[in-house]
């Protein structure tokens, strides 16, 4: 379905049908019925205190602490590099990262109708033309903190937005399917951030020890994005969205996405044993064990823990990553 579609009185029944079958009570099916009639309506409609919803800032803190942890790994003093730190963590964060996810609710719009109908585009408080607005302003603004730490950063920038739009857009929309979707995600929250900020602070090629971290946590990561699909395993079955939940069934995504992070910590690990750095490795391979017991309890119950175990476990898989990068310091 694209923008200029409505769902017709078929469609309506079609869907309708799914969601009884599926459990949804008839008040959740009413909201939803409501918000796929309001994600195409024609018009431009923007409330303000909308933005920040449509923004989501609770997905700003991966890239950002990825784009902290590059800082870290460079062993420059960051005091002396305070500014470029703080202007690397806006563009990752409330503009690189704000940017995919009003892009990704754009493209999303039917599908979160289902799952989230209380989304601002679904709940009729930002339409589609306004929601485009919103994604220029911060890709223009990102482009210009990106220009103010270093001109090769932008074009970095303009990579992010690329990808974006490969995630949520055709013709590729590779969110379509879960693993290159969650593969995406995670080279571009984790990997391209990691290396931003490894080069704002340096304008330099990387370490070999860092680059291999950055593209080891962006494959870990991939575990991540699978527990975010686990909310909308409705809306994916009935929109056809192949994420791995759907693909997989819930508890071997559950247990899938464990050895994604645990193979990506592992392998960490290992690198920080070659560097040499013993508290660190010590440090890094506690935080793997104690998330091993709350995995277990995931797989156990998978959709109503993935919220649980990315509140915690992931806590401890990101804890992991600013340790790695101060291991692998020169």
């Amino acid at each position: 379905m694209n923008g200029r579609e409505t769902l017709n009185p078929e469609m309506h029944q079609s869907i309708s049908e799914k969601l009884r079958s599926s459990g949804v009570s008839d008040s959740r099916q009413k909201a939803i019925q409501q918000a796929l009639e309001n994600v195409n309506k024609p018009g431009f409609r923007i409330e303000p205190s909308a933005i920040l919803p449509l923004m989501k800032p609770v997905t700003w803190f991966p890239p950002m602490w990825a784009f902290a942890c590059g800082v870290v790994s460079t062993g420059e003093d960051i005091a002396a590099n305070w500014s470029i730190l703080l202007r690397g963590i806006l563009l990752a964060g409330p503009l690189m990262c704000a940017m995919s996810q009003t892009m990704n609710d754009y493209f999303d719009r039917e599908v979160d109708a289902i799952n989230e109908p209380d989304r601002p585009i679904p709940a009729g408080k930002i339409s589609k033309s306004a929601s485009w607005l919103i994604t220029f302003a911060l890709i223009i603004t990102g482009f210009l903190v990106a220009l103010s730490i270093h001109p090769y950063v932008v074009v970095i920038a303009f990579v992010g937005v690329l990808m974006s739009h490969a995630y949520s857009g055709p013709p590729i929309r590779a969110k379509r399917n879960g693993w290159f979707g969650n593969l995406i995600v995670g080279l571009a929250y984790e990997g391209v951030a990691w290396l931003t900020g490894c080069f704002a602070i340096t304008q330099g090629i990387p370490s070999r020890e860092t680059i291999a971290l950055a593209i080891i946590f962006s494959l870990g990561a991939h575990g991540i994005m699978t527990l975010n699909d686990f909310k909308s395993v409705v809306g994916d079955n009935i929109r056809r969205v192949a994420s791995i939940p759907v693909q997989l069934g819930e508890k071997k995504a559950a247990m899938l996405a464990a050895v994604f992070m645990d193979a990506a910590q592992l392998a960490a690990i290992t690198i920080l044993v070659l560097k040499g750095s013993r508290t660190t490795t010590v440090i890094a391979l506690i935080l793997l064990v104690a998330q091993l017991p709350m995995q277990k309890i995931l797989i156990e119950n998978p959709r109503e823990k993935a919220v649980w175990y990315n509140a915690f476990g992931t806590l401890l898989y990101v804890l992991s990553m600013m340790v790695c990068a101060v291991g692998i310091r020169p």
